[in-house]
């Protein structure tokens, strides 16, 4: 019998520090999934690279000499697309480094190594990133819309409801809910979203999302209200969860352990909008890889909740919403440019 082998991941490193270079060859390569065919230390040689080795996946540095790492990010995007990786400073500075670098086309922004946060802690999770990369959307990833989705008009509301909407992504997810959130009117739901970011880069995602939205768009503190016209984001590093107090949402931050390998999760928020809202509710789950808030959005549905999945066709990254499918959590199946209406309508049912 003729055995089936893994398909290998081949990634390039491109960073212009020496030692993050040689650390981050010698902890990937301890995976048999993952094969670093190579480094650089600046754009000029990556693109050399680049054209000689054919990698799958490049993890980008943003900070270098010669060309930053977001001007080269958008001419590789425009001239021969793949998936790429940034690496970006745990910094305020960093965060809106890091969320230029998404909008430019980046599939993932992970913390750059630094300090008590070594290339060991975070080496399981950038693996698992790699791989999701790998089988990544990228063609169009130039424009802010994920492929095959054109840009929304802002829809409108005839009335006003105690309805919440509870949504999660990840991978591919900054440019979905930038397109979701910004369709949506200036009285909407209330609604809470968790989008798997660090810290610092759910800042500048929430400050950047509220000069494009009608509805206001902050990252959330503890006890923050949820009420209609305001859009509340996890901030990274914080499990957020939608409590209630007679007729009215607030959220509360914890400190936990990571629930499917995220903090903030999917699943956490989810699973308490099933709780506290129940049929008051309206969960979507967009693009991302693994299966946080799979069963959460299953709970919601459940409590009476009406759930959407985005559909495969434009996600980035259809790990999340499989899940969420497979498990029977999606009452509705729609493209990512029917999730505003979609979304409206059932508030309305």
């Amino acid at each position: 019998m003729a055995l089936t082998l893994n398909k290998t991941t081949r990634v390039l490193v491109v960073d212009d520090s020496a030692i993050v270079r040689k650390i981050l060859t010698q902890e990937l390569g301890k995976h048999s999934e993952i094969e670093v065919v190579g480094t650089a230390p600046d754009p000029y040689i990556a693109r050399d690279k680049i054209v000689a080795l054919n990698p799958d996946v490049l993890t980008l540095d943003v900070e270098m000499p010669r060309m930053d790492g977001i001007t080269f990010l958008r001419k590789l995007m425009k001239h021969r697309p793949m998936p790429v990786i940034v690496l970006s400073s745990l910094t305020p500075q960093g965060g809106k480094t890091a969320l230029e670098a998404l909008e430019a086309g980046a599939v993932e922004v992970m913390c750059k190594p630094g300090g008590s946060f070594t290339v060991g802690d975070m080496c399981d999770v950038l693996v698992e990133k790699i791989k999701a990369a790998s089988t990544a959307r990228i063609e169009k990833r130039v424009s802010t819309a994920p492929q095959g989705v054109s840009q929304p008009r802002r829809l409108s509301m005839v009335e006003t409801t105690n309805k919440i909407f509870a949504i999660g992504a990840s991978t591919g997810g900054v440019q979905a809910l930038t397109l979701v959130l910004s369709a949506l009117p200036a009285n909407a739901p209330g609604t809470v979203v968790v989008q798997h970011m660090p810290a610092h880069f759910t800042t500048s995602f929430a400050q950047r999302l509220d000069g494009e939205c009608a509805m206001s768009v902050k990252e959330a503190e503890d006890g923050d209200r949820v009420v209609p016209g305001r859009v509340l984001i996890a901030p990274g590093g914080w499990h957020m969860v939608l409590c209630r107090s007679g007729a009215n949402y607030y959220v509360a931050l914890k400190n936990g352990p990571p629930v499917c390998r995220q903090r903030p999760s999917v699943e956490v928020l989810f699973n308490s909008a099933a709780k506290y809202a129940g049929a008051n509710a309206v969960g979507a789950i967009l693009t991302g890889m693994g299966d946080d808030g799979a069963t959460g959005l299953l709970n919601m549905r459940q409590a009476g909740a009406h759930t959407i999945a985005q559909d495969e066709q434009t996600c980035v990254v259809f790990g999340m919403p499989k899940e969420a499918i497979a498990r029977g959590g999606a009452e509705e199946i729609v493209p990512l440019d029917r999730v505003p209406e979609r979304l409206l309508r059932l508030s309305q049912a």
